[in-house]
């Protein structure tokens, strides 16, 4: 922060030096505040949470839940369960940005707890219950990206921190296109979520509390029935994420590669 507000002040002096001292100084501070506005400037993270999950935990359970939501999404696409072609779509192409962000997680040295899925039967059994899954899957997927953006950014890790932005803004646009398939309002938060408690209107999780640790994530799939390398406490079964990535499909319109990001 000193480093940006000093060439702020550097640069102030240079295009106003003819002005008097205390018009610099104004022009300085509303440089500052505009760039603090902007989210420019990073505060300091008030949260004690950013500093609960080591970067190795954040990584693995990132990594974990990219496997499960690679599975869900190819299964579900595999299965028609979009039923309209836009919703196929979307299926499809999530699926596929699912499985590029494991891949990413993988190359910082993510690993996940298992690559053996236990989904519930009840996720594949309509339309409306894989959108659902979705929707509260994506937003847990948010609200850990959150999570892992604030911790690395408060520990310097900035290509981690803004690989962690990067992803949540992308798990916000399946929530929201899975609510959209649904009939809901899909653009419906004016913030993204945190640990705040759920809102939303037609969320089938209405009343549930977000979470401040990397471990919530684990707790919250674990209560809907998810089991990661262990039955589930639902009944459903195994899928091996070796096997369901070679049916992962791809869309010609994904675009925003990043080159160390393949």
């Amino acid at each position: 922060m000193t480093d940006i507000l000093n060439s702020i002040d550097r640069a102030v002096e240079g295009q106003f030096r003819d002005q008097p001292a205390h018009s610099r100084r104004k022009f300085v501070g509303l440089a500052g505040a505009t760039l603090g506005s902007l989210g420019l400037i990073a505060a300091t993270p008030k949260k004690a949470w950013a500093k609960h999950d080591s970067t190795q935990t954040i990584l693995n359970v990132a990594a974990t839940a990219e496997v499960l939501a690679t599975i869900v999404n190819t299964v579900g696409w595999k299965r028609g369960l979009g039923v309209d072609a836009v919703t196929q779509r979307n299926l499809a192409a999530a699926a596929r940005e699912e499985l590029i962000h494991f891949n990413v997680l993988k190359s910082f040295g993510g690993v996940p707890a298992s690559k053996k899925i236990w989904v519930p039967d009840a996720v594949f059994a309509s339309r409306e219950n894989l959108l659902n899954t979705l929707q509260v899957g994506d937003q847990i997927f948010v609200n850990a990206y959150l999570i892992a953006t604030h911790a690395f950014g408060a520990r310097r890790q900035e290509d981690l921190a803004v690989f962690a932005a990067e992803f949540m803004g992308v798990e916000a646009v399946h929530r929201a296109l899975a609510r959209q398939s649904l009939g809901l309002l899909g653009n419906d938060r004016v913030f993204m979520k945190f640990n705040q408690v759920e809102r939303a209107p037609g969320a089938p999780n209405m009343g549930q509390r977000g979470f401040s640790h990397m471990n919530g994530a684990v707790k919250q799939l674990a209560a809907a029935g998810f089991g990661i390398g262990a039955k589930g406490a639902e009944p459903g079964r195994f899928y091996e994420f070796a096997q369901v990535r070679k049916d992962t499909p791809d869309d010609p319109d994904l675009n925003t590669f990043r080159p160390d990001a393949n």
